[in-house]
């Protein structure tokens, strides 16, 4: 019975979610014609707060954070940060830019600009889309436009891992984060984020309970290597993830 309970009100929320999303994106892509930049961002994070709050409010999946002073304010509008989170699920993708206080440039695959609705509005984001396919080609696209939206006040957020990890598994961490941080001088934040208890990775089956959202002290990038700046950032995750959700590697 419990099972069932889960079923029926995850069905609702994604239900809620279509509903909402298709008028939210038809009106973004009309704004857009009009309007560019920070108050467009602001208007799709509108969205994905009320995703937010769906799942909260009918799966019963809430969160709490914690290092959100670690962060520059919304006041530091050029203080640029990349963020690395652990990424179990598509919570996290959608939570970060509803809690966070400077708009988020994602570094994503294109194909996600296929999908209906909500990829014709990110479309019309400063977002960095890239074909994995081409892969020097990809760096050179992440290196020239996240400086360039770095200088304008956004921060870039990349996932390490690339793709999202199983509870209490750990991915390939890959240097993409560093390797930017490192050409435009700026620190990396880790962040780690126990959303698999809740939502985990290719289910549509949400469960109630408690996300953790822990974010790090700033690495420092100037004067490192790619490869030992991300294996910190990995250790930071890493170790961090076992104190916010010991069940998950309880028996590792």
């Amino acid at each position: 019975m419990q099972r069932l309970g889960w079923m029926i009100r995850s069905a609702l929320f994604f239900l809620w979610m279509t509903v909402t999303v298709i008028p939210w994106a038809l009106a973004v892509v009309l704004v857009s014609v009009v309007m560019k930049g920070t108050p467009l961002y602001w208007m799709c994070a509108g969205w994905l707060s009320t995703a937010i709050w769906g799942a909260k409010v009918i799966c019963g999946v809430k969160y709490r954070i914690t290092g959100m002073e670690h962060v520059p304010t919304a006041a530091d509008s050029k203080a640029a940060v990349i963020l690395a989170p652990k990424h179990q699920s598509t919570w996290e993708t959608f939570a970060f830019p509803a809690i966070m206080p400077h708009p988020l440039c994602y570094v994503f695959k294109r194909e996600l600009l296929w999908i209906p609705f909500f990829g014709w509005a990110i479309g019309s984001l400063d977002m960095i889309h890239i074909d994995r396919s081409k892969r020097n080609q990809a760096w050179s696209k992440v290196a020239e436009q996240g400086q360039q939206h770095m200088a304008k006040g956004n921060w870039v957020i990349m996932f390490p891992e690339g793709t999202r990890s199983a509870r209490g598994e750990q991915g390939d961490y890959k240097t993409g984060a560093s390797r930017l941080a490192i050409t435009a001088g700026v620190p990396v934040v880790p962040i780690a984020v126990s959303s698999a208890k809740c939502w985990p990775r290719k289910s549509f089956l949400l469960r109630p309970g408690m996300i953790d959202v822990s974010i790090g002290p700033p690495i420092p990038s100037v004067g490192r290597k790619p490869d030992e700046l991300m294996r910190e950032v990995e250790a930071w995750i890493e170790t961090e993830m076992r104190r916010i959700d010991p069940e998950a590697y309880a028996s590792r």
